[in-house]
């Protein structure tokens, strides 16, 4: 048998992940206490610090809905089966949140498919015939994002991995495995991702709109379905991210997530893996390893871990109608990070592949732009964590958002950074710290020089401009603000990378904490 060089490659990075897994493995069975299935017990474990520090993630929705991929802009593409049967009282009962565009989708549907052709019928036609996983793992290594988290099974029940549940709860073939590709997506995709340096993930719905055991009896689901599913995904693929989702209509104790959490949590393999907080409809923002916006303002700096995720356009699922204007731009989706980072949060950028395995140009070069940007600024997102104040604010009226764990926020990054309405104040920089810098992160280029308000550094702080060739900065105290002197042919050193503009404040040989002091305004 003749092994690519590429294969080769691959398969000594795994054995060497696998190496370093089992001694982390081996230290955390030595050291750690059995988890109870309590939450009072479940919520002593401590998230493994590499979630911390990683900062950037992306999600992928991908599956069967990727066939008819419609639905209508600002709505989910990947809920067209649950939209094309609502209101069929044989089919319908879930929740559908606050967005009905279940008419649309139905005309669409009929229209293109006709009014028999049942959403399982699409399963043949999810081909992934261009599924290209080292492609995809090299553009997420380029976009300087440290994990993937792709839905294993959305609220449809198709799974992306050769479920035997799938299959047999459903009474037909319904795993990518046996129907569609004809291959193990998931695995395929974990393997290249660990290969590229990055971390794996899963998502997972405890949920399934349609399943006819979940319908008729919701613990024989729990016990003879979604358990032994979950536990093959995490035995065959040992995720280090579980994004589970689909739990809003039973509170935790009928989803047995404490029982499921303690075996994960006391399995030596799963030493780092990290959890969210979608267990049960009571556990949003209150239980579980780490707190969960999509689409939202996230969540405001504080000892609760949390990340926002969101799409390019307004979709997961990939969703053809979508145009140009529909997408972010590099600098929204920049600017998202920074402002994200500098709250304490994670974000989690979804990309929508095409039912043929393809990720669309745009998002690819959406991601390549972000990967450029932290290539240079990534020392002050990496591993950072908040400063006293995650934000300077200029002169003006601050806006208040709403905090919002599901739905589309009226949180406008790019508004408040660069185009404020009337009478609104500004973000004019955005911080990070870590142990020897504090960075201050300017959406605009000063035109002159850039004031950081209410700050007193010591004399020999020293200010560079990230991507400008390390020169220092002149800078003066003035009163209690600190001016920075910066010259505007600092631009031409920085290239092509102009979304956003990192200063870091270091002190040489010395911690920048004494050296720092934050006053108030």
């Amino acid at each position: 048998m003749i092994i690519s060089s590429a294969t080769l490659l691959r398969r000594i990075c795994l054995a060497s992940f696998a190496a370093v897994q089992i001694g982390f493995s081996s230290a955390y069975a030595e050291s750690s206490e059995a988890f109870k299935p309590e939450w009072s017990s479940l919520q002593e474990r401590a998230t493994p610090g590499w979630w911390r520090d990683a900062k950037f993630g992306i999600f992928i929705h991908w599956g069967v809905y990727a066939v008819p991929s419609f639905s209508p802009v600002g709505t989910y593409a990947e809920w067209y089966g649950e939209r094309m049967h609502a209101g069929d009282k044989a089919m319908d009962g879930e929740p559908n949140f606050d967005i009905d565009d279940s008419d649309q989708v139905r005309a669409f549907h009929e229209a293109q498919y006709g009014p028999h052709f049942r959403y399982e019928s699409f399963a043949p036609h999810f081909k992934a015939e261009l599924f290209d996983p080292d492609q995809w793992a090299d553009v997420f290594r380029r976009s300087g994002a440290r994990y993937v988290v792709l839905t294993s099974k959305h609220h449809d029940g198709f799974t992306l991995w050769p479920s035997a549940e799938a299959d047999r709860s459903w009474g037909r073939p319904w795993n990518a495995g046996a129907v569609g590709p004809k291959r193990d997506l998931f695995g395929d995709l974990a393997e290249a991702v660990r290969a590229a340096g990055l971390k794996m993930g899963a998502y997972y719905s405890l949920y399934e709109w349609y399943n006819p055991l979940y319908r008729k009896d919701v613990d024989a689901f729990v016990r003879e379905h979604f358990h032994p599913q979950f536990k093959d995904l995490v035995t065959r693929y040992n995720p280090s991210v579980i994004f589970a989702d689909g739990e809003w209509g039973h509170a935790s104790a009928v989803w047995q997530s404490e029982e499921l959490l303690a075996w994960l949590y006391n399995r030596p393999e799963s030493a780092d893996v990290v959890v969210n907080d979608r267990w049960g409809k009571e556990t949003r923002h209150n239980l579980g390893g780490y707190y969960t916006t999509e689409y939202g303002a996230g969540l405001p700096g504080g000892e609760n871990l949390w990340e926002e995720s969101r799409g390019m356009g307004t979709s997961y699922g990939y969703n053809r109608i979508e145009d140009i204007d529909d997408y972010s731009t590099a600098q929204r989706l920049i600017l998202t990070l920074v402002d994200t980072v500098s709250r304490g949060g994670n974000l989690l950028l979804n990309v929508g592949p095409t039912a043929d395995g393809r990720i669309p140009v745009i998002m690819q070069d959406r991601l390549v732009a972000m990967g450029d940007w932290l290539a240079v600024n990534g020392e002050a997102i990496y591993g950072t964590t908040t400063w006293e104040r995650p934000v300077q604010w200029g002169d003006g009226k601050i806006p208040e958002f709403a905090v919002e764990a599901h739905g589309f926020v009226d949180y406008d990054i790019l508004e408040q950074a660069l185009t404020p309405k009337k009478g609104a104040a500004r973000k004019e920089l955005f911080f990070a710290k870590r142990d020897d810098a504090l960075y201050a992160i300017a959406p605009k280029f000063p035109s002159s020089s850039l004031r950081i308000k209410n700050l007193r550094l010591a004399d020999d702080v020293r200010i560079e401009l990230l991507g400008a060739g390390g020169k220092p900065l002149p800078w003066k105290q003035s009163g209690s603000d600190v001016l920075i002197d910066v010259d505007p042919r600092l631009l031409l050193e920085l290239g092509g990378v102009k979304e956003a503009y990192t200063f870091k404040i270091s002190r040489e040989g010395s911690p920048i904490g004494p050296a720092v002091q934050a006053t108030e305004g």
